[in-house]
């Protein structure tokens, strides 16, 4: 009896640690929904108030290579749904409130490729269902950008390739995959879009910032940022 009752004590002692690790493990990522959430709702409000306030642009001038976690602008996928804010950057603390901008690639209204990250189970859920000829839509405070799906493909963490140039101007949307993998993903599910248009100014007074075409730095030093 005496064995019986330890043993039951141990399974008593391990449903009750397992039932607390596994209350913990929802609160955190309640926690970090929610914080998420409410700065994907207050830099979507700076952002709308900025796009509504028109400033006057003497001329063109290159955009300003904006510090790390600053808002970059909104990314939009119509068919899908998506719609998120983009910030500088990819760090963990970037990508759990954000899509990043992949430092060292081009920015909205630079000649390039524009790689932007984000993880597999909040900002590019979504991106499981993309499709060939999907539009997307870029929108910085100066100008909209507008993209359509080429391709998508799986590629191995450290394939940099993705983030070079073609010699136009591109999207990339990198994300971890398999998108439903417990743990850290062993792939990178990798969506390419080309632009279809010229740059539409966000608000009549201002005018769309363009870099000059000599921009094309390889980003062969970039790792895959994890999504």
């Amino acid at each position: 009896m005496t064995s019986r009752r330890r043993i039951r004590k141990r399974l008593r002692l391990t449903a009750w640690t397992l039932a607390t690790a596994g209350a913990l493990a929802l609160g955190y990522c309640a926690v970090e929904w929610q914080s998420a959430r409410n700065y994907q709702q207050a830099a979507a409000r700076e952002f709308d108030r900025e796009l509504a306030s028109p400033r006057e642009v003497a001329r063109p001038t290159p955009p300003r290579l904006p510090a790390d976690g600053e808002l970059v602008g909104r990314l939009e996928i119509p068919r899908l749904r998506l719609s998120a804010m983009v910030v500088e950057g990819t760090s963990e603390r970037d990508l759990r409130r954000a899509v990043g901008h992949v430092p060292g690639t081009a920015l909205p209204g630079m000649f390039g490729n524009v790689a932007l990250a984000g993880h597999r189970d909040s900002f590019f859920r979504p991106l499981q269902g993309i499709r060939r000829n999907d539009t997307i839509t870029l929108r910085t405070k100066g100008a909209v950008y507008r993209y359509r799906v080429a391709s998508a493909t799986v590629v191995g963490p450290r394939d940099v390739e993705v983030l070079r140039t073609a010699g136009r101007d591109e999207l990339t949307l990198i994300t971890c995959f398999p998108f439903y993998y417990i743990g850290a993903a062993p792939e990178r599910f990798v969506v390419r879009a080309e632009r279809v248009e010229r740059a539409s100014a966000a608000k009549p007074s201002v005018v769309a910032r363009a870099a000059p075409r000599g921009n094309r730095r390889l980003v062969a030093r970039v790792r895959i940022p994890r999504g």
